[in-house]
């Protein structure tokens, strides 16, 4: 069965926030665009479910922070044409070492670009932030800018603006078969479709579309525990009372980033998890927890423990998230090497919600042949050794 004789302008694989945001541009454009999407929406299998995501500008990366100043504008633009709040101003906190290098180029990049900024002693810190323990020396950089995205509401108005501008979102239809050409045929579960241009925003799917198609990039899934802990003075770490999103540095306790967002989603817990995980299919992602999720929760349980005195030290709920990462944790923003109309958005590494109106304007850029707007030297598929070419 064929969806009659149209010839999409684009259609994108993947309804994730990448994917919908990249929809969203081609249909504000007056491109015809289909949206696919494996699973019946709304849902939790993949890496844009969920009701909060951080949103800063604060990176060691110039271009994520110069990329981050259209981010916001694009932002605040969704909620006005929606008339939906998508987010809320708390700041985010880093908390390191004084010298750490990593805060210290944080820091350079925020006064680089004019961020508004404050940095803050241990002292100033402990009277600022009372409910924080500091317990290795710490310092704290507040990204003035930072705070909580309403990820689950993005994701519903964006698909709502795709329709409302003429693109076409149908979700249950898996993808069991891409045809490159002029134009690129998809086909589904259920039908087959025509477009000038794909767009592949397929998460921790992406090498499984891509393995017919002669490439396999560098990607690792993981399963990420996403944790609540409650609060035992309720309201002590929430937005009411200002308490900031807050983002841990490494350190020999934990080698990978602990985050925070302030109590809100769930009445009484607090949001923490590691920013990290342990491989897993993306089938796989509800099995039950192996002995490497204990660990990254009893790490999590020791930091709570440390640093957050008025949290209980076990998690009350615990969910599951994907990561599809790259190997420096950099996007694949991207055409495929053989096929110029099929372009890729991959790799998002547990970083890229913030930063999909962007990426999402960067993908339709590409798949319309147009100049990009950003210098994709960092997002570019030939970074990594001998995958310049596709191997057919």
């Amino acid at each position: 069965m064929t969806a009659g004789k149209e010839v999409y302008d684009a259609v994108v694989v993947g309804a994730g926030i990448q994917g919908c945001f990249t929809a969203y541009h081609l249909a504000k454009h007056r491109k015809s665009v289909l949206l696919l999407e494996q699973f019946f929406l709304p849902h939790s299998r993949g890496s844009s479910h969920g009701q909060s995501r951080i949103i800063r500008r604060a990176y060691i990366e110039d271009f994520y922070t110069q990329m981050m100043e259209e981010c916001y504008k694009l932002w605040a633009q969704l909620e006005q044409e929606s008339e939906t709040q998508l987010q809320r101003q708390t700041g985010l906190l880093i908390l390191g070492k004084k010298e750490d290098p990593e805060l210290k180029t944080i820091q350079v990049t925020l006064s680089r670009h004019g961020v508004d900024h404050q940095c803050l002693a241990s002292e100033e810190l402990k009277q600022r932030f009372p409910n924080i323990r500091l317990t290795r020396g710490e310092v704290g950089l507040l990204d003035k800018t930072g705070g909580v995205l309403y990820a689950d509401k993005a994701l519903r108005v964006l698909q709502e603006a795709i329709r409302r501008l003429g693109g076409i979102v149908r979700d249950g239809e898996k993808v069991t078969e891409i045809k490159p050409g002029l134009p690129v045929t998809v086909k589904t579960i259920s039908r087959s479709y025509q477009a000038k241009s794909l767009i592949i925003t397929a998460g921790p799917w992406t090498n499984r579309l891509l393995h017919p198609l002669g490439i396999q990039l560098p990607l690792q899934t993981l399963r990420i525990n996403v944790c609540y802990w409650p609060e035992k003075a309720l309201g002590s770490y929430s937005v009411s009372h200002a308490f900031p999103c807050f983002l841990s540095l490494d350190s020999s306790d934990a080698p990978h980033h602990i985050y925070g967002l302030p109590s809100g989603e769930y009445p009484g817990l607090m949001k923490i998890s590691y920013h990290h995980g342990n491989n897993a299919d993306p089938e796989e992602r509800d099995c039950p927890a192996a002995f490497s999720d204990i660990q990254d929760v009893q790490i999590l349980s020791r930091f709570v423990r440390d640093h957050l005195p008025d949290l209980e030290p076990e998690p009350a709920i615990m969910e599951h998230c994907m990561y599809t990462n790259s190997p420096d944790g950099n996007f694949i923003l991207d055409r495929h090497p053989k096929y110029n109309n099929i372009i890729i958005g991959a790799g998002f590494s547990g970083h890229g919600f913030k930063l999909s109106p962007v990426v999402g304007k960067i993908l339709y850029e590409l798949s319309m042949k147009l100049t990009p707007s950003y210098n994709l030297t960092p997002f570019r598929i030939s970074r990594f050794p001998g995958l310049g070419k596709a191997h057919l």
